[in-house]
């Protein structure tokens, strides 16, 4: 669990030292609002593998870290810490806002890993910190500013701050200079305005050279903004970027200092929404009505009846003048269920008119694609339910060999068809295309025709297997087991479907759309010893 919680800035020194410290977390009974809700953390529950590794952060963006912290203490009334803050100008920026209590919070991200639900709130018992960002607000209400003792605030500001005067357009205006002491800058002064009578007094006012990074003169806040860095070109900004890869502190400020859309763009980038619409049914076909035969559905009637021979008449040899075998035929019928399918959705009129792209037609083609699939998984039972059992074969490529070259022929031998189509589910599919010989050859590769018994390809749910047409189906089994594929020849079995038929229907009352898909099929079992069901041993 993942906890972010606040506290408020307790002093910020912005002179040589340049820390910002402060009550991060109270202990023991005072309950605070955090990101996971009613939270009281146990004393001494917030421990830091590597405090000086912890970064001070800028509203929790770890792309822009501002300090890092330099010490950590655990008292009886909450976790304190203290942080450094870098020579930049973001570091200015957060010393200035951290000041003006315009961002007076510590909000800290702990990692809880032991914790205990009470009434009305979880009780931390072991959390681990992860990092510490300088926000607008604080959480917990004991975390308060403490007092500094007067001597204390003097000498802060004696640090921190140095009167200037400057002159524009012949008006003095006091401002305040915010120090920041870095290695590489020359001392700053005002100089003179020589072009005024009392320029020799105002010499005589003009504060003691300073060092600073970047004087904020707050009578014209656009002066204050000036860019100070080395990339002027493609290569210096890669070899800032690797250097901050690398973990140098100031060239990863360089690099991520401009605002992006995350943070001041948002109402500048808005959202666009494709027409083209991502569906997991799409593309899917129905791979198992092109092995069988397909035929209309009768026009009436939801029974289908069709005769079948069971005893021929038999044509004998006789002698000369023998007599003549009398054989009665006998047949039954065969009967099939028309069943229907269908599907609906209801939708407002505001959707089906002011959509973008249009809901009706993509609702519309959904139908159609689920119609498809389910007629496609009935078929697929029905042959199951209808069809022979093979003999037992492995589940390897060897065995399926072995169930090609056997059953076949027993689909001929017991159909007096050919069996044409081999239909396969996902893993046998797997199978065919991983297949390879004692050399490791592939064998069911039309690139390699010294090797080929078949073409089976990742790009195509169709293809060949020892001369039978290969149909890759979603609705058989997804693992090589029993009825994972079938060897079908296509008069042994009879699909009967009448065309499929929308319905719209507008409901007067609350002016809703409601649109229906619906077919009616059957299927019918001709021969069962035409379809030979894999079998696994």
């Amino acid at each position: 669990m993942i906890l972010t919680f606040s506290g408020v800035v307790q002093a910020v020194d912005s002179g040589e030292r340049r820390t910002i410290a402060g009550k991060i977390a109270p202990y023991d009974g005072e309950i605070g609002n955090t990101s996971a809700g009613r939270v009281v953390f146990a004393k001494g529950s917030i421990v830091a593998a590597n405090p000086d590794k912890v970064k001070l952060l800028m509203s929790h963006d770890n792309t822009k870290p501002v300090g890092r912290m330099t010490s950590m203490q655990s008292a009886e009334d909450g976790l304190y810490a203290s942080f450094k803050i870098s020579a930049s100008t973001r570091g200015n920026d957060a010393i200035l806002l951290a000041q003006e209590q315009l961002m007076d919070g510590l909000s800290v991200g702990v990692e809880v890993t032991a914790s205990e639900p009470k009434d009305n709130y979880l009780l931390v018992t072991a959390a681990v910190l992860r990092e510490v960002s300088l926000v607008e607000s604080a959480a917990f209400p004991s975390a308060a500013v403490q007092k500094i003792s007067a001597a204390e605030m003097a000498a802060i500001e004696a640090a921190n701050s140095t009167s200037v005067k400057t002159t524009i357009s012949n008006t003095t205006i006091n401002t305040t200079t915010t120090e920041t002491e870095t290695e590489s800058e020359a001392a700053v002064t005002t100089a003179p305005d020589t072009s005024t009578p009392d320029a020799t007094a105002q010499e005589e006012t003009a504060v003691p050279a300073v060092e600073a990074a970047r004087p904020i003169i707050r009578a014209n806040p656009l002066n204050s903004q000036h860019v100070r860095h080395d990339i002027t070109s493609a290569g210096a900004y890669t070899a800032r970027k690797v250097r901050a890869a690398l973990g140098d502190e100031e060239s990863r400020l360089f690099i991520t200092a401009a605002d992006d859309f995350s943070s001041a763009g948002l109402g500048f980038t808005p959202t666009q929404y494709l027409k083209s619409i991502v569906s997991t049914q799409g593309n899917f076909g129905r791979p198992a009505f092109e092995c069988v035969d397909r035929q209309v559905i009768p026009a009436s009637g939801m029974t289908i009846n069709r005769p079948k021979f069971t005893t021929y008449p038999a044509v004998t040899v006789e002698a000369e003048g023998g007599a003549v075998q009398n054989t009665d035929a006998v047949s039954e019928y065969l009967t099939a269920t028309i069943s229907k399918y269908s599907g609906m959705q209801t939708l407002s009129i505001e959707l089906l008119e002011r959509s973008d792209p249009g809901f009706y037609e993509a609702v519309t083609n959904e139908l159609a694609n689920n119609y498809a699939k389910v007629t496609d998984a009935a078929l697929i039972t029905a042959l199951t339910a209808g069809g022979t059992q093979a003999t037992g074969v492995a589940a390897t490529s060897a065995g399926i060999i072995s169930y090609i070259s056997t059953e076949a022929p027993l689909a001929y031998t017991n159909s007096s068809y050919f069996a044409k189509n081999y239909l396969a589910g996902s893993s046998q599919w797997s199978l065919l295309l991983g297949a390879t010989d004692s050399t490791g050859r592939p064998i069911y590769s039309a690139a390699n025709p010294m090797n080929n018994g078949g073409n089976a390809m990742t790009t195509s749910a169709k293809g060949n297997v020892m001369g039978l047409d290969l149909y890759v189906d979603r609705n058989v089994v997804a693992t090589t087991i029993d009825e994972s594929a079938f060897i079908i020849a296509p008069e042994a079995f009879t699909v009967f479907e009448s065309p499929t038929a929308y319905m719209s229907v507008n409901v007067v009352s609350n002016l809703q759309v409601q649109i229906a898909i619906y077919g009616y099929m059957a299927t019918m079992v001709n021969i069962a010893g035409g379809i030979r069901r894999f079998n696994l041993t």
